[in-house]
């Protein structure tokens, strides 16, 4: 577990010596400008691949400079030494960049939506399970690479899964099993190549399955979550989950588990949010009257009645029972986090209590 400690107290109360402060320090450093040089060098990456296809906008260009950064880039990593090796993981992930994102545009713009999604589902299946052998047997300087490929290959995989369920207007219980399937993808993808940004992902199709999510719309990105009492009891469930697996888990497996609990709990505190605006009526929009997949044909009078009828009939949470449940839970949370050291659950705790009032 890693722990927050103030070097300077320690060292005044005689507890460790004025090195062994510097060296923690120093450690402390390095690890915040590694994380920020892998942060902005993986983002770069992605944008100067996706740039790359639209500025050159032909599948044969895309190709052939995409191959020739792949080239370059494997190039270096093969002859030149390790100080060169950022630059050769770059230039081969541009590559490999170009190459995936201009064959998903190329295949779906050739194919049509429909053709092209199953296309790019069989071929990314198959690039990342073969990635992902490689991956596993590759040596420690080339698993950047391997894992970055991997995970270009799943990218395939789970656009074309989406671009298919679109183009045929899939709906019903197949929409958030394929929510659930792209969730426990995603989770795996990032305990294997050990990126948490990755399994943090994981919570976009999870809270999809009941249709929490987002929206742009002129000058305004909205959150919604129009089942927040079911939202907030699937969220809490895959909480207590991480915390219980926590238990049992290595370090390395933990963290993922702490990272997914951590995001659960985030949008969870969203659906409370607008739980303590709104209230809920709770499954309106999965079976009730009012849901895209509800059909009815009569006058507005009768509609409304029909919804009058539902609300009738399920159970109805108040905007105010959530704001004090809310709140209630809010100071349970950051005071369980405090005593066992779960800093992210504290912080986040803290930011809605804030919110909150």
């Amino acid at each position: 577990m890693t722990h927050v400690i103030q070097t300077q107290a320690l060292i005044a109360e005689g507890v460790i010596t004025p090195d062994q402060g510097a060296t923690i320090a120093s450690r402390s450093r390095k690890v915040m400008v590694s994380l920020v040089i892998n942060a902005v060098l993986c983002l770069g990456i992605i944008a100067a691949a996706i740039g790359f296809v639209f500025l050159l906008a032909d599948a044969l260009a895309v190709s052939i400079v995409g191959g020739l950064f792949l080239a370059a880039g494997a190039f270096v990593l093969l002859r030149a030494g390790d100080i060169y090796r950022m630059f050769g993981n770059a230039a081969a992930l541009i590559g490999a960049g170009m190459l995936t994102f201009g064959a998903m545009f190329d295949l779906v713009d050739k194919l049509g939506e429909q053709s092209g999604g199953l296309v790019l589902i069989i071929i990314g299946a198959i690039a990342a399970a073969f990635c992902t052998v490689i991956f596993q047997r590759s040596p420690p300087h080339a698993r950047f690479l391997t894992g970055s490929l991997t995970l270009m290959g799943a990218a395939m995989h789970i656009a074309g899964l989406y671009i298919w369920g679109d183009a045929i207007d899939l709906s019903g219980v197949p929409v958030p099993m394929i929510h659930l399937y792209v969730t426990l993808l995603l989770i795996g993808l990032g305990v294997l190549v050990d990126v948490r940004l990755v399994t943090a992902l994981a919570i976009v199709p999870f809270a999809q399955m009941l249709e929490t999510g987002t929206f742009y719309w002129h000058a305004m990105y909205a959150f919604y979550s129009p089942e927040s009492t079911l939202s907030i009891l699937q969220l809490g469930v895959a909480m207590a989950i991480c915390v219980a697996l926590a238990g049992v888990l290595t370090d390395r497996h933990r963290r993922h588990s702490h990272m997914f609990g951590i995001m659960a709990f985030i949008v969870a505190n969203m659906c409370f949010l607008v739980g303590s605006l709104w209230g809920d009526v709770v499954g309106s929009h999965i079976w009730g009257p009012g849901h895209s997949s509800w059909r009815y044909d009569g006058t507005f009078e009768e509609f409304r009645a029909a919804k009058d009828a539902f609300e009738a009939s399920t159970l109805v949470i108040s905007e105010h029972v959530y704001s004090i449940v809310w709140a209630i839970l809010l100071i349970a949370a950051a005071f369980w986090a405090a005593t066992t050291s779960r800093r992210g659950i504290f912080n986040a705790a803290m930011t809605f209590g804030g919110i909150h009032a």
